[in-house]
């Protein structure tokens, strides 16, 4: 953990401690406002031995008795006893809370000071405490009563009225507030991100997969109503990320260059079946011959984003009621072959794993380069295992900030143990401003072949 850690993550949060600092603020200004003025009044006196015959001896023995005493009158200063002859009642505790005394080193010196929320009345409070407590110490540092004191008490500067306040301090608490919102908002960030098991990065998708990262897809604010990426043209972030993740497809399999590949995720919502459609227009657009078959037979979107019929489809072949060619679609100018789910079934998981299916994937693996395979998540059915075991691999779609380390390392476990062979992993909706992901401005190094967009 170094200092770019937390630069990074305070500019992920920088709203969050934005809006803590402001609160602070509020916060500070509501006590400062709510605080009494308090003023501080303070007095000095001198703590000096009788001198009887005047003689060095007898003076050296008075200065040593004085600063032996400054430190107890020091404490004796606040005592109820002193404190009871300047107010009486209730009010004595309260003063006495409000009076400190000390000793200056060095010295044979006592400074007093009174606290009160009337400076006036710190002062005449301060101003008669010297004089009781110079009175008391004549009363009692008398070796009889008849004789003179041993110690005196001089008052050598007496207490003013203040003219300002000493709390409440606005600056100070303003700065105390702002530390403390820093310190309390960073401390519970680095806390959430450390018990945070959700994937933000390209690193940890790959330790958690123990697999490649072919892509990472940004998010755009408004790919939930316009999923594909054929709209402006195909000339936004979004599809030269889809086309990255076509590249890094064609060089995962030199030697095993798969036909048959599935597409699926941990849990719904992760944006499987819209990365389906858009690896597949992305590999219509560069000349490949492509089947998107719409595997996910318990909740087919294929057809709603591709604005096509689905009513007929996989699952009418794969029962003997109609042809596979005669239910195959050609959507977009770049000729991209689209299998629609059909109607669905009460047993996904039978049908995808029959003899059927294997015949049906065994002619589309004949007839076209690529076979795309939009497949239901892994972890809630078996649909995607079962799949997946009659394909050439698997790519497993991960959403930025929602998808858990765990639930990834448990679906690479689960397509591990049918020997299936994941290709890779793509990390979905990652945020514009996040680390992982790096955007082309629009415009820049966008290919020439794409047409104009289809309305769907």
């Amino acid at each position: 953990m170094d200092l770019l850690y937390y630069a990074r993550l305070a500019r992920r949060n920088w709203l969050i401690i934005l809006l803590s600092l402001i609160l602070a603020v509020g916060a500070a200004l509501a006590v400062t406002a709510n605080m009494p003025p308090k003023y501080v009044s303070t007095i000095s006196m001198l703590v000096s031995g009788h001198d009887k015959e005047g003689s060095l001896s007898t003076a050296y023995q008075a200065g040593m008795l004085s600063a032996q005493r400054v430190q107890s009158y020091a404490n004796l200063l606040s005592s109820r006893r002193v404190v009871g002859q300047i107010v009486e009642g209730e009010d004595i505790p309260r003063v006495q809370q409000n009076i400190s005394a000390e000793a200056v080193p060095g010295t044979v010196l006592l400074r007093a000071t009174v606290t009160d929320t009337d400076p006036a009345r710190a002062s005449l409070l301060a101003n008669a405490l010297g004089d009781r407590f110079s009175k008391l110490i004549d009363q009692i540092e008398r070796p009889t009563p008849g004789s003179r004191p041993t110690i005196k008490i001089t008052v050598v500067d007496e207490a003013d009225v203040p003219r300002e306040p000493v709390s409440p301090r606005p600056l100070v608490n303003l700065a105390v507030a702002l530390l403390i919102a820093l310190i309390a908002t960073m401390a519970v960030i680095i806390l959430r991100d450390r018990l945070d098991t959700t994937l933000t990065s390209s690193e940890a998708l790959r330790e958690a997969s123990g697999g490649s990262v072919l892509g990472v897809i940004g998010y755009e604010r408004d790919a939930r109503h316009h999923p594909l990426i054929v709209r402006n043209r195909g000339r936004s972030s979004r599809s030269e990320a889809f086309r990255a993740l076509r590249t890094n497809l064609q060089f995962i399999g030199v030697d095993r260059q798969p036909k048959s590949l599935v597409v699926t995720s941990c849990l719904p919502g992760e944006g499987k079946s819209s990365t389906s459609a858009n690896l597949a227009i992305t590999l219509a657009q560069a000349g490949w011959r492509v089947i998107l078959v719409d595997g996910d037979l318990r909740r087919p979107s294929i057809p709603r984003y591709l604005g096509i019929e689905g009513v007929t489809g996989l699952t009418d072949v794969l029962i003997d009621r109609t042809r596979l060619n005669e239910v195959i679609q050609v959507w977009g100018d770049a000729g991209l072959s689209v299998l629609p789910s059909g109607q669905i079934p009460p047993n996904p998981s039978e049908l995808l794993g029959s003899n059927g299916m294997r015949q049906v994937l065994a002619q589309l693996t004949e007839t076209y380069d690529m076979v795309i395979i939009d497949a239901p998540p892994l972890l809630p059915v078996t649909d995607a295992a079962t799949v997946t075991a009659l394909c050439d691999g698997a790519l497993l779609v991960a959403r930025y900030g929602k998808t858990r380390r765990e639930h990834m390392t448990r679906a690479s476990e689960l397509l591990a143990s049918i020997n299936a062979r994941v290709v890779g992993t793509v990390l979905n909706f990652v945020p514009a401003g996040s680390d992982t992901y790096y955007g082309y401005n629009s415009g820049y190094g966008y290919e020439s072949e794409v047409k104009k967009p289809v309305s769907v």
